[in-house]
């Protein structure tokens, strides 16, 4: 008989900051039956371990044995000392339990025994973790719980229930042997588990295959090395495209023709989720999440991760790249008169249209100069000297991009007055034509629209004349005179880079704008060896791994030392891959895909081939007999 209540003491006090909160929630999980749950502390701690491990704030890890299928492992860093470490490993088929309690620096082992100090249990819950995660509450109440934590519990109610349903979900699940989602736990009543020995771990016998969350390093450091497993957690294509639906709506067969279809390669990030999931779950709330921001360096996916957005929302996709040289009116739209002989029936405009015509055309610069109006120097410079000139008030404390706002709604007026129809008469008339841009499209019909590196804009105060668009009944006047307004469905994604020459920062407002903000790094080794092998089609993911782990080494090395005038990441691992078939010769094909691209200064360069040579020896050529 187990004797469970070793693992859920409830009067174990609780981490902070819950320990400021009373014990007793009244929420409970699909599996309780008295409608209030209690903070149980190790329970608690475990939780935040795993999360910790998820985020890299935090050491340890778990995993599982992919030989077994059913055993998990888990290396739970213990709070007594810096070398302490309380080893688990967890056989989710019959309950069975091994621990012991290691120390690094001395590499000494000894016995593990539940009891009412430091060894409470909570490494025992952190190895149980791949098993609770089976049940589809407990995985998604630990994937919102990692969110408030995120936020540094801004909501702490919100938090607190949260929590409050997983310690009920484990101690449920694990208490009642006629629950559904029952997990066996097998404890001796004197607390005393089975020790993980020095035998075992020199053998690798509990090396793991998969890792969950974390990194290890005692059990993959005393037997042989974990071989690249899984990605962390794989999201099934069909439990995500369309899934997120902000209304029921039905399409055009050229609408239905911008969804995106995900190629089967490809590894949902988790990120993508969460922005799918705050989308779906405010829509029809005052405040609905419409505008997210992904960030991050070349080769993370961003750009996918936005088609894959509009995939998991049901929506159509489109997208605007920006460059050094865009202008406003790039994102709104242009104009061209439909005939040679432009009139608007007022001399002073036709004079101007004849004069823009000569300049190439009615944009936003051309548009500026003929009213001479400031430049973002002048704006720069001298903002609120500029602003009394624009408005005739002063303004103690304005920005440029204040500035910059007046002057652009002073072009769209004059773009107005230019852009005005002229009933045709007998001997013609003249009109002009409207050009919506793929932007505009979006925001009127309700599409997911991507926004690729605007940080490359020279003048950083273009982005502010779509302030209005970004609000959330936001709308904005065309050339034309109509008034554009936001779909309530549609989607804003940001992509930026944050290592590409030339890039700059972002406007405070346009940032401020953004509902969540998502830094996207490179995937997990697992998922990167996944996504390589599948796009490419190689077999050897032993050879891929290797890779792997050298891209991952250089990418650090560049962060670390301010190597910023190449890229190393996703898309030169490919092209890697791709030579080295095509040569049989890995280290050959890395000097041309993954060294070139990565620097042209050659003494980095040369620190970068030490990195390679150290899973990639140089062939050498057999001299001449």
């Amino acid at each position: 008989m187990s004797n469970i209540n070793n693992l859920f003491n409830f009067g174990r006090s609780i981490p902070a900051p819950f320990d400021r909160v009373n014990k007793r929630v009244k929420v409970q999980s699909r599996y309780g039956d008295k409608g209030e749950s209690t903070l149980c502390g190790n329970v608690v701690k475990a939780i935040n371990a795993y999360c910790a491990c998820v985020d890299g704030s935090g050491q340890g890890a778990v995993g599982t044995l992919e030989m077994s299928g059913t055993k998990c492992v888990a290396e739970y860093k213990s709070s007594t000392g810096p070398n302490s470490y309380h080893l688990v490993v967890y056989d989710m088929s019959n309950g069975a339990l091994m621990a012991s309690v290691y120390e690094t620096d001395s590499e000494s082992i000894e016995i593990y025994k539940l009891d009412s100090g430091n060894r409470d249990g909570a490494a025992v819950i952190f190895a149980m973790i791949p098993a609770l995660l089976t049940d589809t509450e407990f995985s998604e109440k630990l994937n919102e719980y990692s969110q408030h934590r995120q936020n540094g519990f801004s909501d702490m109610n919100a938090a607190t229930e949260c929590l409050a349903i997983l310690c009920d979900n484990v101690y449920r699940r694990a208490k009642d042997p006629t629950c559904g989602a029952h997990i066996k736990v097998e404890l001796e009543p004197s607390g005393n588990l089975t020790r993980v020995s020095r035998t075992q771990l020199d053998a690798g016998k509990y090396t793991p295959q998969t890792v969950v969350a974390g990194e290890f390093s005692i059990f993959a450091r005393m037997g042989a090395s974990a071989t690249i497993g899984k990605a962390e957690v794989i999201i099934e294509q069909k439990d995500f495209l369309g899934k997120f639906a902000l209304h029921a709506r039905t399409f055009t067969p050229m609408e239905q023709a911008l969804i995106p279809e995900l190629p089967d390669w490809y590894v949902i990030p988790q990120e993508v989720v969460d922005v799918c999931k705050h989308a779906s779950v405010t829509t029809g709330k005052p405040t609905q999440m419409r505008n997210f921001l992904l960030r991050g360096p070349a080769g993370t996916g961003k750009t996918m991760g936005a088609k894959a957005i509009a995939a998991g929302l049901g929506l159509p996709y489109m997208k605007y790249t920006c460059s050094a040289q865009t202008e406003i009116y790039d994102f709104i739209g242009q104009i061209f008169p439909d005939s040679e002989n432009a009139s608007t029936g007022n001399a002073t405009l036709d004079a101007e249209l004849k004069e823009l015509k000569a300049m190439g055309g009615i944009t936003y610069p051309n548009v500026a100069k003929i009213m001479n109006l400031p430049g973002l120097d002048d704006m720069d410079y001298d903002p609120e000297g500029v602003f009394k000139a624009l408005t005739g008030t002063e303004k103690p404390g304005v920005k440029s991009q204040d500035c910059m706002e007046v002057v652009l709604k002073m072009v769209t007026e004059k773009v107005k007055a230019l852009s005005k129809r002229v009933e045709p008469k007998k001997d013609g008339g003249q009109s002009f034509s409207y050009v919506e841009t793929d932007f505009i499209k979006a925001l009127e019909h309700g599409y997911v629209v991507e926004i690729q590196e605007p940080t490359t804009i020279m003048q950083p105060g273009v982005l502010v004349g779509l302030n209005s668009l970004l609000e959330q009944e936001g709308s904005i006047t065309l050339p034309t005179g109509k008034i554009i307004k936001r779909h309530p469905d549609a989607v804003v994604v940001v992509t930026t880079n944050i290592s590409y020459e030339g890039c700059r920062g972002m406007n405070q407002s346009i940032v401020d704008r953004m509902n969540l903000v998502k830094d996207v790094e490179l995937p997990t080794p697992e998922v990167m060896v996944q996504r390589a092998m599948s796009v490419t089609g190689s077999t050897d993911e032993y050879l891929v791994s290797k890779m792997v782990k050298v891209v991952n080494n250089m990418s650090e090395y560049c962060r670390k030392n301010a190597i910023t005038d190449g890229t190393v990441g996703m898309r030169s691992l490919l092209d890697w891959i791709v030579s080295s078939e095509i040569t049989g010769n890995a280290y050959e094909s890395a000097l041309s895909t993954i060294i070139s691209k990565a620097t042209a200064v050659e003494d980095d360069r040369e620190a970068l081939i030490v990195i390679l040579e150290q899973e990639f020896a140089p062939r050498r050529r057999r001299s001449a007999a």
